[in-house]
């Protein structure tokens, strides 16, 4: 079992508070995310939970037992650090089951516990080579590995991936997401990454100044932000956001056009996805810009433009989209894909 619980969390560093009361359930098995920008407080609320930080307020349960008080080891959960920590003189073998052997577990206990991880990992080949006869990717592998030997109640990852390059980071992806399949363990993730949130994560659990902005599946999130803070953190470009004025059954951009407004409470910003702004000819649609940049990608391309008083949009295009910079083009919003978000910064119900 690998279910935590955490209660009116808080922590704090003297006067200064980082953590601000977070409720949150994770299930046993689930794959969660804390995902933020830096400072948010997700590595924080992470060595809170695996008793590496100390808890100022509230508790963490798990399994149903009050934790908060006992030191990391009597925790039952592994952490993967940022740096791979492994000892250089020993070999891939032995950095996997050091924590077993100074745990006093037997030797064949050992052997059978590292060759199944090995297994796990596609590390067998490297057993008995050091470290610095590996590549990055295969040094994080084994301290997964190092981990998975200690069969932990739940896996702690605090950014794993942000020291290798971009091909290995994918590869590394590709790894830990078959881990979790394979091993149905609870993990928890934090990444300032939101694309390694989108494509690994059940839940993502999106931080703001050591509040929670919102939890949800990734399409929840990219569908249905809570606020404009998930509303542009969440997404590949960004979500365009710009003014605008609501009345009854309508709403207006600057510039005089708009369209059909059949939402609650009035909103002051509208929000679209870049993906969702079709490229017609000048007078067309909600606006008229200017090209600024083609940003071409191979399959798509991103169309920066200079929508006047709207100011700078993206859109999201086809890779063979016959446009050049200084062209006029109307931008058309797909009605049924618009965000709207009140003074407050509060999405409007749909």
């Amino acid at each position: 079992m690998g279910s935590i619980e955490l209660k009116s969390v808080e922590k704090w560093f003297g006067d200064l508070q980082v953590i601000k009361g977070i409720d949150l359930d994770i299930s046993d098995g689930e794959f969660i995310v804390f995902v933020g920008p830096s400072g948010c407080g997700k590595s924080t609320l992470l060595r809170m939970i695996g008793g590496l930080e100390e808890t100022s307020r509230g508790a963490i349960v798990l399994d149903g037992k009050d934790v908060t008080d006992q030191p990391p080891y009597q925790r039952g959960l592994t952490m993967v650090f940022q740096s791979y920590a492994l000892y250089p003189h020993m070999s891939v073998r032995d950095n996997m089951g050091f924590s077993l052997k100074t745990s006093g577990a037997p030797k064949a206990e050992i052997e059978e516990k590292v060759n199944r991880a090995a297994e796990v990992l596609k590390l067998e080949p490297y057993l008995d080579r050091r470290p610095k006869a590996l590549s990055g990717g295969q040094r994080q592998r084994v301290a997964i590995g190092r981990s998975i030997v200690r069969d932990p109640t739940a896996f702690l990852f605090d950014e794993p991936l942000s020291n290798l390059d971009a091909a290995l980071r994918v590869e590394m992806r590709y790894e830990i997401a078959k881990l979790h399949q394979k091993l149905k363990a609870t993990m928890i993730y934090v990444t300032h990454d939101q694309v390694e949130a989108m494509t690994l994560a059940d839940r993502i659990v999106v931080l703001e100044f050591g509040t929670i902005a919102q939890v949800g599946t990734p399409k929840e999130l990219y569908e249905n932000p809570a606020n404009l803070f998930v509303a542009q953190f969440i997404g590949s470009p960004s979500m365009n956001i710009v003014p605008c004025t609501t009345s009854a059954g309508s709403y207006t951009l600057e510039g005089g056009r708009g369209g059909a407004y059949t939402r609650g409470e009035g909103a002051v910003k509208l929000g679209i996805r870049p993906e969702h702004i079709d490229i017609g000819a000048p007078g067309e649609g909600q606006a008229d810009a200017t090209v600024d940049v083609l940003e071409y990608l191979g399959a798509d391309s991103y169309v920066i433009v200079d929508a006047g008083p709207l100011g700078q949009m993206t859109i999201r295009s086809h890779g063979d989209e016959d446009v050049e910079p200084g062209q006029k083009i109307g931008l058309k919003f797909r009605e049924d894909r618009l965000h709207f978000f009140d003074d407050r910064g509060l999405a409007v119900a749909r």
